[in-house]
């Protein structure tokens, strides 16, 4: 088995590629999904932060940075725990995908045979960020700046996906990588 992360900062084109790699008939974990139901059932972050909404926690969180350290440290070793149940459990696919954004902040990287990093202009992603999920400017930027700088995470992965162009361009690039890891 090859395993192969997909990650990307906010609003460059994780989920894009997690769709279609679903479609093409991948098996994808998704760290966010995993995330948020572990976040919804939590005890220990209602007791905490007196909330188990992703939304409040979320404007709590992106304004202290050790109030967000406090939700990583519960949450990043449950996540931990489902991710290499997700390997144990696919272990017999060739390839098996997990769509991971804070892959190298959670030190995630190193569960991984290969990492594929998409990259989107801070402006797209900003744009895509107030259009998608309704955020002013000034918490769109917040939450870019609340990510390890994409430059740093393009130097740690083997493989690295420009996405500003249309969602076609995008899937013919994904499409050449996932070909080349089909031949390892």
């Amino acid at each position: 088995m090859i395993k192969i992360a997909l990650s990307g900062n906010i609003a460059s084109g994780k989920s894009l590629a997690k769709d279609f790699l679903i479609n093409q008939g991948y098996t994808v974990f998704d760290a966010d999904l995993c995330a948020h139901n572990l976040l919804e059932n939590s005890k220990e972050i209602l007791k905490y932060f007196g909330t188990n909404s992703r939304e409040e926690l979320a404007k709590t969180v992106f304004c202290d940075k050790n109030k967000l350290k406090k939700l990583e440290e519960i949450i990043h070793p449950q996540v931990k725990k489902e991710l290499l149940n997700f390997f144990e459990e696919n272990k017999n696919q060739k390839l098996v995908f997990a769509e991971i954004p804070l892959l190298f902040e959670a030190n995630f990287n190193t569960f991984f045979d290969k990492i594929i990093f998409i990259y989107a202009p801070d402006e797209i992603r900003l744009k895509r960020l107030i259009e998608r999920n309704n955020y002013d400017t000034e918490y769109a930027n917040l939450r870019i700046k609340s990510q390890m700088p994409q430059e740093e995470k393009i130097k740690k992965s083997d493989y690295v996906i420009l996405n500003e162009s249309t969602a076609e361009n995008f899937e013919i690039k994904l499409k050449e990588i996932i070909k080349s890891l089909e031949l390892l």
